[in-house]
């Protein structure tokens, strides 16, 4: 275990032998530390955080702090990050509150300097947030989904898989998976084609989401409309298109459009 003598630990706090953590940083009562996390000097953990493997978490960053939430009473809730994440300078990761009692981080995601995690948020795999990028209590990221820097997020909102937000943007509304979204106000500007062709959509697939986007944004259709015809078009039965349509019913905020 390479322990910085500077490092205050607390007893209860379990941190695994091939864990390192760095100059003057602070583990909380309860955290666990997972095999091969390195934690960068000065950083602060705590409130029964779970970092698991194979993390690099920067200088300066703050994971389980309490949640910056008037209704919240000093509850027992907490953080839980999975494996192979970066977490760069200065971000802070808050603890949940007695809505999902949590807030969680899935595996291999990058979140660059600066940038805040509210209570209760839920960020999948595979996602990039970049500086400064800042979201409110109670959002869903969901997996490799690219959130571009200096882009606030509303509380409850909800950002579909493979889905990119353009920098400076601000995001009141739900933005759909495999979808672009940029500007202020924000707008949908097209299919993430890179990214589906990236991630080895077939051809077919792609089509058929971009019949089903031009329908659902360039129709001049209301949503419940687009979403009726689309029921009828035929295009449901490729996955991706069915998954686009329920998130769109499924919406709480409503959707970018």
């Amino acid at each position: 275990m390479n322990i910085h003598p500077t490092a205050v630990i607390d007893k209860s706090a379990a941190v695994a032998k091939s864990a390192e953590i760095g100059p003057f940083v602070i583990i909380g009562k309860g955290v666990t530390i997972g095999e091969n996390t390195v934690i960068g000097a000065h950083s602060v953990i705590e409130g029964r955080a779970t970092l698991g493997k194979n993390n690099r978490i920067g200088i300066g960053v703050i994971i389980g702090n309490p949640p910056q939430d008037l209704k919240y009473n000093n509850e027992d809730t907490t953080v839980e990050i999975g494996d192979n994440n970066t977490i760069r300078e200065y971000a802070t990761i808050n603890r949940g509150t007695m809505d999902r009692k949590k807030t969680v981080i899935g595996n291999n995601t990058l979140l660059m300097s600066y940038v805040h995690v509210a209570h209760d948020c839920v960020i999948g795999d595979e996602s990039i947030l970049a500086n400064c990028a800042t979201l409110a209590g109670h959002v869903t990221v969901e997996d490799r989904v690219g959130i571009g820097g200096l882009t606030p997020i509303h509380q409850f909102v909800r950002i579909g898989r493979m889905s990119y937000i353009g920098g400076g943007s601000r995001v009141p509304r739900d933005i759909p998976p495999f979808c672009l979204a940029a500007g202020n106000p924000l707008v949908m500007a097209g299919l993430n084609v890179v990214g589906l062709q990236r991630r080895n959509y077939s051809e077919e697939d792609r089509r058929q989401l971009a019949r089903a986007y031009k329908l659902i944004f360039r129709s001049g259709l209301n949503t419940t409309q687009a979403l009726k015809k689309l029921d009828g078009s035929g295009l449901l039965g490729s996955e991706p298109v069915r998954y686009l349509a329920d998130f769109i019913k499924n919406s709480k905020r409503g959707i970018c459009k």
